[in-house]
């Protein structure tokens, strides 16, 4: 079901800061931050050749990120994301097999449509389906 790795996900308490590194130190392409007010972050994407990374800030009180750095306040990764071919059919198999799907999907930071798994029933990583 699942295809390409799409990118990796850490959230951060300062994206500015964050992408500097990425561009001044390790010499990666870094995009302009980008609101993403559905998902209540703030997203840059770290060009790779093979994938890429994405950075979270919190944008707003209620971003699910808040309450990850508060527990990580060093910040961390956060998710992987997976491409699968449709959510639709990914969504149904997922139901069938009972993993847990948070939400309904959603249109996420590239336009596409977008589902996040419980980490508990992936090995404590939360899991980002993309639709490629």
């Amino acid at each position: 079901m699942i295809g390409r790795l799409n990118h990796v996900a850490i959230a951060v308490k300062d994206i500015a800061a964050a992408s500097a590194v990425y561009r001044d130190v390790l010499g990666a392409r870094v995009s302009d931050p980008e609101p993403q007010p559905d998902h209540g972050v703030t997203t840059v994407f770290i060009e790779l050749p093979n994938t890429k990374i994405e950075l979270l800030e919190p944008l707003g009180e209620n971003s699910p990120i808040t309450a990850y750095l508060n527990r990580h306040p060093d910040g961390g990764i956060h998710h992987v994301c997976y491409e699968v071919d449709d959510i639709d059919t990914a969504v149904e198999k997922l139901q069938a097999s009972h993993a847990r799907i948070l939400g309904a999907p959603k249109i996420g930071a590239h336009g596409k449509p977008v589902i996040f798994l419980h980490p508990k029933d992936f090995n404590g990583t939360l899991v980002e389906l993309e639709q490629a």
